[in-house]
């Protein structure tokens, strides 16, 4: 009986504490935001790049070929 109370009381423990955990988590602060929109920039860039490489190996296609 004594381990089972000593169970039980160790689960409520472990569950207020994720519980406050999850309670006490700040919103994201002007630094996420800036990180994030870096993040697309980079990504929007990375993707104009790979397009004009992909324009570049079809001219470079259309040279070969005349």
């Amino acid at each position: 009986m004594i381990k089972l109370g000593k169970s039980v009381m160790a689960a409520l423990i472990m569950s207020a504490l994720i519980a406050g955990l999850f309670c006490c988590q700040k919103k994201e602060g002007p630094a996420e935001r800036a990180g994030k929109q870096i993040d697309k920039a980079v990504e929007k860039a990375g993707q104009q790049i790979e397009k004009a490489g992909e324009k570049i190996q079809d001219a470079a296609k259309d040279t070969n070929k005349k």
